[in-house]
């Protein structure tokens, strides 16, 4: 099966009510049709170095950005295939690049173990981006549930609508069941427009009708702020305390 291995395009975020997905979802069926996963459930492993310097640069919105990560439509064994992803994020555009690998060689392949990868513009760009940072490790097990639709005029734009975002930070694998704490407050639905120019006036005239406005949410982002900076937070305190008491 043939997949998409490069993309260029904008991606806009809006948090929505249940109600307001009901109704872009039944406004839009004129013009958008379900992808061919149609809804599943996205299972994402963030890598990061120990000081967690990618998320920590991302939540400061820098100009450019940049994250990697392993992602599968469906619960992963040994030798399914999974994609492995350098994410790019500069003036607004976003540029992924991605090679799909079995679950056994992705992780092996990032983890720095000699596995049979194909050399490729894609595959050298991932392994210049490992080796610059050097050391990263899995740091958090992010999945939700995942309505995604494409333009039936064959168009690029799509539209997701995902729910039912858990993170956690242990049992960091795709071949586990998603479970985790929730990072997406309960009857929000977070909603992403995909395209590589302007937005359809249909769209542009349901979210200005409705009064729906562009948001800022980063899954990896919260999940830092929700589980692991707090956890580095009580560490470091404990530390100093525990010098003082010396």
């Amino acid at each position: 099966m043939a997949f998409q291995t490069v993309f260029k395009r904008y991606e806009l975020k809006y948090m929505l009510t249940l109600e307001q997905k009901e109704m872009i979802l039944n406004e839009m069926s004129k013009y958008m049709v379900p992808d061919k996963y149609g809804r599943s459930t996205i299972r994402n492993i963030y890598y990061d170095d120990d000081s967690y310097r990618l998320i920590r640069r991302s939540i400061e919105r820098p100009a450019y950005k940049e994250k990697l990560r392993v992602r599968s439509y469906d619960l992963a064994s040994s030798d399914s295939t999974v994609f492995v992803e350098l994410k790019k994020k500069f003036q607004k555009v976003v540029y992924k690049r991605r090679l799909a690998l079995s679950e056994d060689n992705a992780m092996r392949w990032i983890g720095r173990e000699e596995v049979p990868v194909a050399d490729t513009q894609i595959s050298r760009e991932i392994d210049y981006f490992i080796n610059f940072y050097g050391n990263l490790t899995p740091k958090v097990f992010l999945s939700y549930e995942r309505e995604a639709f494409f333009d039936k005029n064959d168009g690029d734009f799509r539209i997701t609508f995902d729910e039912n975002i858990l993170a956690r930070t242990t049992d960091l694998s795709l071949c586990s069941p998603p479970y985790g704490t929730q990072i997406l407050e309960s009857g929000k639905v977070l909603m992403e427009l995909k395209c590589s120019g302007s937005i359809p006036l249909w769209m542009v005239e349901i979210l200005s009708k409705e009064k729906i406005y562009k948001t800022s949410f980063s899954k990896y982002g919260t999940a830092y702020e929700t589980l692991i900076f707090p956890e580095i937070y009580i560490k470091n305190k404990e530390t100093i305390t525990n010098g003082r008491n010396i």
